[in-house]
């Protein structure tokens, strides 16, 4: 009695864990096959985006003006610092140097 009533028990477990097994993987399925979706949209329009770039270079490089040259390198700024300046200045003083 005892070898069929844990029988009885494993049956009732599978009975109730196996349609929620497929049912769990029906989701986990549908979930990933809706990203798998997304990420095909998304290289699609990279893939098009990557094109129209392109076509734009290639028109603008055919109709477009000439191209504007670049401003001037502008050379590093001494720092604004008034205490180093003043600093800079004694130091001179000191070694005779002039600025």
């Amino acid at each position: 009695m005892r070898i069929l009533w844990t029988l009885v028990k494993v049956v009732v477990g599978l009975a109730v864990a196996i349609p929620l097994g497929i049912a769990a993987l029906a989701i986990s399925l549908g979930i990933l096959g809706g990203l798998l979706g997304l990420a095909v949209l998304a290289l699609k329009l990279a893939c098009v985006g990557l094109v129209g770039y392109g076509l734009f270079r290639l028109a603008r490089g055919l109709f477009g003006s000439a191209p504007t040259p670049s401003a001037p390198r502008v050379r590093e700024l001494r720092p604004a610092d008034p205490y180093y300046d003043a600093a800079m200045r004694e130091l001179d003083a000191e070694m005779r140097v002039s600025r």
